[in-house]
């Protein structure tokens, strides 16, 4: 059996698997008073429980779903990233789940935010993105995008902050369908059928898409077949119901270019025959149901993943495991009022069990339980200023054992790791219109069974790493504007991390993240609509060796704006722009590297029109064809280039 260097096979690993009341008066009042000084109403879930304007997640960033079909995108996650303004770097596998970074994480963004679909947890124990692309666009209603520490209600890894996914809600005697085909340059297609049925009191929907690229690069082969499908009985007192989730990838691996081969051909492969595929399976079972002034929800939800990797280094071995995760979140809320103020408490525990069984010598057998409790409190006070004010705890135990019998890194096990988190947030409008706030808190992070594998130290998994978390910002919101300023700080200790220099991972000395951020949207007229979004974090060591050395792969500016053309006539146009500043290279702790990954700028576009049921659009992505990258692990070097630029032609049937 031949040796494979830890390094190689930690990048590997990550290569293959980076591819889930008596106050209703009052509350009605609180919420017809915010629907007037917002652009468009919304219906939020910022306690785990559907909620109404009053009690949205403080300095929380809303997409629609009429944003998300006038901007045209065709996936969960670059409606993320365009409309949403987050960051994120093309995905080493072709897929289009980009690795999405909330606040300057670099290589482990994926691990420092969490995505909830519908109440349920699609961050895994994984060194791997979740897997949106097999969710369906036209199920979504809205995404909710929280920024900062979360981990009371959201648990590891909330320390960037929350993606929420909530799908539509079934409104009875009611249906909807949609037939979408898209075709464009590198052998792109995809074809999608979709629709939902509600009588009075029972709702059924599916989903069947399939798609396939050649992507940019040779070697960057992707297809996906998926279908998403479920049921559901609902009245006034709330509903119950499943849903399932099925998807079918299979990939080519590209490989890293040198700068050379960058220069010389950006499209080429370095690893011409290494492949990946990943089969999925989600079963969810969901119930939530209005007692008085109680709320009762719980999810049980069950996924299995086959994942499957085959490389040439030059010799042939593969890498394959099967993995199973099991997850019950039952919980209970209380709305009332306090000395005449309105309530929320919201108790509940997470439960899950994470197991994976190696197939080749390659990978290692690994489990994990974790169980947590959580309590947050929020008060409405000085419904004229609408104050609030709220508070939170959760306690965390993770049970964890490993077992590699050809011990390349790890060889076993067994650790029992206790974390905590707390939260205190206030807003208040002091002015009409304008709104501040300020948020503190603890939230943590515990290495993923991949990272365990290949610590410093063998055998011994990594500490849990914590984050002390601050916030300060105010928010302007009249008919025809809105802007939101944050300032915020993350003091982290030991923080997980792949360090090069020694091929392992490591605890890192003390780091911070701290920086700016400002989300705009202006309505011009009635015809034209301007948002932008902009981000500067200062990533750095604050002790140790590197005390006062820049953090890698984080860009300290990002800038994305979007203007958006919807007359009345049936026509839609919308034009977006993203500026990215330069980065540390992967392994460049020390600063010491002369080079950085380059800044760059890209755009994109899309025109539609509509002939009664149809709209035929046509979208260019990367319109100026910018030779560029976000990944590079070595100084100057290990290079994985984006996508150049590619024109889309498409046609939504609605029914």
């Amino acid at each position: 059996m031949p040796v494979f260097p830890p390094r190689r096979l930690a990048a590997a690993v990550a290569l293959c698997f980076t591819s889930i009341t008596p106050l209703a008066a009052l509350a009605q009042e609180i919420a017809a008073a915010q629907v007037a000084q917002v652009l468009a109403p919304v219906v939020v879930t910022g306690s785990r429980f559907d909620a109404d304007p009053a009690l949205a997640p403080i300095g929380a960033v809303v997409i629609h779903a009429e944003d998300i079909q006038r901007a045209g995108v065709s996936d969960v996650n670059a409606a993320i990233r365009k409309i949403g303004g987050v960051y994120g770097r093309q995905s080493l596998d072709g897929s289009p789940d980009f690795s999405l970074d909330l606040r300057g994480f670099g290589t482990n963004s994926s691990q420092n935010m969490v995505i909830v679909l519908d109440g349920v947890r699609l961050s895994e124990n994984e060194l791997s993105n979740a897997i949106l692309s097999t969710i369906p666009i036209d199920s979504v209603e809205r995404i909710e995008i929280t920024r900062g520490g979360a981990s009371v209600l959201y648990g590891d890894g909330a320390t960037g902050g929350v993606v929420n996914i909530v799908t539509r809600r079934p409104v009875k005697f009611s249906r909807r369908g949609t037939m979408f085909v898209e075709g464009g340059q590198f052998g792109a297609g995809e074809l999608r059928l979709s629709g939902a049925h509600a009588w009075e009191g029972f709702a059924a929907d599916a989903t069947l898409d399939t798609q396939r690229t050649d992507n940019y690069r040779d070697n960057n082969v992707f297809k996906q077949t998926q279908f998403a499908g479920g049921a559901q009985w609902f009245d006034d007192a709330g509903r119950a119901g499943f849903r399932y989730e099925g998807a079918r990838q299979d990939m080519g691996l590209p490989g890293s270019l040198t700068a050379q081969q960058f220069a010389s051909n950006p499209r080429q492969a370095s690893t011409p025959k290494d492949a990946a595929s990943l089969d999925s399976d989600r079963l969810t079972v969901f119930g939530q149901r209005h007692f008085g002034a109680y709320d009762v929800a719980a999810d049980l939800s069950y996924r299995k993943k086959h994942s499957k990797g085959t490389y040439y280094s030059p010799s042939l071995y593969e890498m394959e495991y099967d993995s199973k995760q099991t997850q019950f979140s039952p919980r209970v809320r209380h709305l009332g009022n306090v000395a005449g103020l309105l309530n929320e408490t919201v108790a509940g525990v997470d439960l899950m069990y994470w197991t994976r069984v190696a197939t080749s010598s390659y990978s290692a057998d690994a489990n994990q339980h974790s169980k947590a409790v959580y309590l947050r409190d929020e008060l409405r006070f000085d419904a004229a200023h609408q104050g609030r004010i709220s508070a939170g705890v959760r306690r965390e135990l993770f049970d964890k054992n490993f077992r590699d019998p050809f011990g390349y890194g790890s060889k076993a096990y067994s650790a029992v790791q206790a974390v905590n988190a707390w939260e205190l947030q206030a807003s208040y409008m002091p002015l009409a219109h304008t709104t501040v706030f300020g948020k503190a808190g603890q939230s943590y992070r515990l290495a993923t069974s991949d990272e365990n594998a290949y610590p410093l130290k063998k055998n011994q998994p990594l500490e849990a790493q914590q984050s002390h978390d601050l916030e300060l910002g105010a928010s302007y919101a009249s008919a025809l504007q809105k802007l939101t300023a944050r300032v915020f700080r993350h003091q982290l200790v030991n923080e997980i991390f792949y360090d090069q220099s020694v091929y392992a991972n490591v605890n890192l000395a003390p780091t911070r993240r701290q920086g700016f951020e400002l989300d705009a949207e202006q309505r011009i007229n009635a015809d034209w609509t301007l948002n932008g979004h902009y981000q500067h974090v200062d990533a750095s060591f604050t002790e140790g060796s590197n005390n006062g050395k820049q953090m890698v792969l984080v860009p300290k500016n990002t800038l994305s704006a979007r203007i958006s053309w919807t007359p009345a006539s049936g026509q839609t146009a919308d034009l977006g722009a993203q500026w990215v500043d330069s980065q540390r290279f992967g392994n460049d702790f020390t600063n010491q590297c002369n080079a950085r990954i380059p800044s760059y700028t890209t755009f994109d576009a899309r025109y539609a029109r509509t002939y009664g049921q149809w709209e035929v659009a046509v979208q260019g992505l990367n319109l100026t064809d910018k030779h560029y990258y976000s990944q590079a692990f070595d100084c100057d070097g290990a290079i994985y280039p984006a996508d150049g630029r590619q024109f889309k032609l498409s046609a939504r049937y609605t029914f």
